[in-house]
């Protein structure tokens, strides 16, 4: 590490030691305030979570989760964001994509998986409406029309299934009922930008049938110019739609059946990601003078065309027995298109050394089949419990072409999986609830090469016992600690991308996690302070890493021998008068590898500050010790809202801001391909409506057009690509409930 990174590294923990102590003298200072007769203020709202199959105070759950509400979730739509915009929002959580708008990957409390191949399996579920959509493209899904966004941190292998060591982000849709409701929210800005998104829904029948209609649509135009062929605007358009539909229909008041049928149909140029050639270093991760945030010199690629469609439904029974509620969720999902690139990002002629070209594109068609029961209890008793089996099954094909090399190749990736789990928890008294549940879980992957290489199959299977155990202790009113310990696993996988560049298909075995946290969950000052705090630490035995790219240009799966982290989360609100609302939340995640043999391939032409050992001729790293891939040491997201009354209105405010600390790219650690000290922030000013019916306000993303660095390519330069540039806009809202 440079004397430069070490003092980075030294800026960021100041920061986030200086954000956590902000927090408590907030808590302090508001908690005097309390004694101030003149100081008046509201309270918090409560917030209701689903993190637990059933809905529970985010203060009673025992484990640590966070939410985005939806409000703030559109602020952060306002610019035509996709699903990556969530990244550094709340304390752990973390995205990025080197697939434009496809194929985003998660990382949550510093464990994710870095593969960019359509069929990669990651460590971090995405459920939408209590259905887990598998494969990376689906979990690029358009989020619209949204409730909430709740992350579940640390292992959730309990309810949610096998894949989920690192946890849980969960959509709620807004769904039908029995009061008409609307809303929308129209925002244009810079580069043409249009975000729309909107539902409406109400009565059918009263008390019988209620439906709601949900709309997205998102566009760019072209801003980015192709200084190569001497094309203007060549890049950047895209154009996202989407459609979702729900029924819901209650005969009588022990039967309820939920249908939602929804469709997405996206593509673009320049929608796949832009990558740029050897605008990092060398030396350091500096963008250099090749850098022009407006102009790339690509020779190839097609534009960076990408293109995706695909629909979905579901179907939600519930039927109240009396003292339990019997649930089945059926749901299916598809989606087909292709993302192509230039991914070594330049010309024959640079920027820089570019040793040769490299364009590529990957095409995917996936069927997903789940089905889920569960038995719940129901009633205010000290017992409360659940059981379930859940059955999921994904059959699709992925087509790899290298336009330069190498021919054609499709390949076929199928998995089948079950499991039976339960879950109970009970109140041994009036201030202390024990939790705890098991899962079994079977798992099985077939891979399948149909042409254009060699038959390579593999076939692989496993079966895990996942549980987890917590306890909860209200200390006094509205202040409660818990402990948890969970165990979790991910299935074993096949990464068969390199089968088209006549390499075997590598495998990894199943990953496991065990998992120990405890925390706090707080309202103070009589409730204009949420604090909600975890300290946790974690092992993973057999971690599934991908050493993705270096000089050999592979991308191949491989187990560690561990991997090990420790860290804390905090997210707090703080209320001090009636008008003035804060948010902030930091994280810290020390993450390491731990398997002193592990040796990995390195870039081209980067700076490597790893031990290095030649294998078979060629050079490796050796990474015992380098932290996760992608795993940001710091978090910190802070939000403000202020509002003068105007009246029956008010005019406000609105700030937000994200940090993030020291993140390698790589498994191996160099001089050039890692971030640190990056932050962007917003900025929203309008008038409002006090009941929420209306808004108009002026709004900036990114508002300080910070240049960052979000990812490499390295495998011939040092290829990079960054974050959205700055817009500018304006911003409708408008609500009926």
């Amino acid at each position: 590490m440079t004397q430069e990174g070490s003092a980075a590294r030294s800026r960021a923990r100041l920061f986030g030691a200086v954000a956590l102590a902000m927090q408590i003298m907030m808590t302090v200072e508001t908690a005097r305030a309390q004694e101030t007769p003149e100081v008046t203020a509201g309270q918090v709202d409560e917030i209701v979570v689903t993190a637990q199959r059933r809905e529970e105070n985010i203060q009673d759950v025992p484990l640590s989760v966070a939410t985005i509400q939806s409000d703030q979730l559109q602020t952060i739509f306002d610019a035509g964001g996709d699903i990556t915009a969530l990244a550094t929002r709340v304390p752990g959580l973390y995205a990025e994509s080197s697939n434009g708008r496809v194929a985003p990957r998660f990382y949550i409390r510093g464990l994710g998986n870095t593969d960019f191949d359509l069929a990669a399996s990651q460590p971090v579920s995405v459920i939408v409406d209590d259905v887990v959509l598998e494969n990376v493209a689906l979990k690029s899904t358009p989020i619209f029309d949204i409730q909430s966004v709740e992350v579940l941190r640390g292992p959730q292998g309990t309810l949610f299934g096998r894949n989920t060591p690192a946890g849980i982000i969960k959509f709620s849709t807004v769904k039908p009922s029995n009061e008409f409701s609307a809303q929308a929210s129209l925002s244009a800005g810079s580069y043409a930008t249009v975000n729309f998104d909107a539902g409406i829904g109400g009565p059918i029948i009263p008390d019988k049938l209620a439906a709601r209609v949900s709309l997205l649509y998102q566009h760019r135009n072209d801003w980015i110019d192709n200084g190569f062929t001497g094309e203007n605007n060549a890049y950047g358009r895209y154009d996202e739609i989407a459609a979702r539909g729900q029924v819901l229909l209650t005969p009588t008041e022990e039967f309820s059946a939920l249908a939602n049928i929804h469709y997405r149909r996206f593509e673009g140029y320049g929608a796949a990601a832009v990558f740029r050639a050897n605008i990092l270093g060398p030396g350091n991760n500096d963008l250099n003078a090749n850098f022009q945030r407006d102009t790339v010199f690509l020779d190839a690629g097609g534009g960076n065309y990408a293109q995706y469609r695909g629909w979905g439904s579901s179907l939600k029974l519930d039927y109240d027995f009396g003292g339990a509620v019997l649930t089945s969720i059926t749901a299916y999902e598809t989606t087909e298109g292709s993302s192509r690139a230039d991914v070594d990002g330049g010309n024959p002629g640079g920027p820089g050394f570019i040793p040769f070209p490299s364009d590529t594109q990957d095409s995917l068609n996936l069927d997903q089949w789940t089905q889920e029961v569960r038995l719940a209890s129901s009633g205010s008793g000290p017992l409360s419990w659940q059981v379930g089996g859940f059955y999921f099954d994904s059959d699709f094909t992925v087509l790899t072409e290298g336009f330069t090399f190498p021919p054609p190749t499709l390949v076929r990736h199928k998995n089948q999986s079950w499991a039976v789990f339960g879950q109970a928890s009970y109140k041994l008294t009036e201030a202390f609830k024990v939790t705890g549940g098991v899962r079994y879980t079977e798992d099985d992957k077939q891979f399948n090469v149909i042409g254009g290489s060699p038959t390579n199959d593999r076939s692989v299977s496993d079966e895990r016992v996942s549980w987890d155990v917590s306890a909860m202790y209200e200390v006094a009113s509205d202040v409660s600690l818990y402990g948890r310990v969970a165990s979790g696993f991910r299935a074993p996988s096949i990464q068969g991308r390199d089968v088209a560049f006549f390499n075997p298909p590598s495998v990894a075995g199943s990953e496991k996690i065990l998992s120990w946290e405890a925390g706090f969950k707080t309202q103070l000052a009589d409730r204009r302070i949420r604090l909600n705090g975890a300290v946790f630490t974690y092992t993973v035995t057999d971690p599934q890493f991908t050493a993705v790219g270096g000089s050999g240009n592979l991308v191949q799966l491989l187990n560690a021998n561990k991997g090990k982290a420790w860290g804390f989360e905090v997210d707090s609100e703080f209320r001090p008068v009636e008008n003035l609302t804060f948010t902030a939340g930091v994280s810290y995640n020390n993450t390491k590898i731990d398997d002193p043999n592990l040796a990995v391939g390195i870039c081209a032409q980067c700076t490597v500050t790893d031990p290095l050992v030649t294998i078979a001729g060629t050079p490796r790293a050796l990474v015992d010790g380098n932290p996760f891939p992608n795993a940001p040491e710091w978090i910190v997201d802070v939000t403000a809202r202020y509002a003068i009354p105007v009246g029956d209105g008010e005019i406000f405010a609105f700030t937000d801001w994200a940090y993030q600390g020291y993140t390698n790219f790589f498994l191996y650690q160099s001089k050039e391909f890692y971030s640190d000290g990056q932050f962007e922030g917003g900025l929203r000013i309008g008038y409002a409506k006090r009941d929420g019916s209306f808004e108009i306000a002026a709004f900036a993303r990114n508002i300080t057009d910070e240049e960052n660095v979000k990812g490499g390519i390295d495998f011939n330069n040092n290829t990079g690509f960054v974050n959205e540039p700055r817009v500018f806009g304006l911003s409708l809202r408008t609500k009926i409930n």
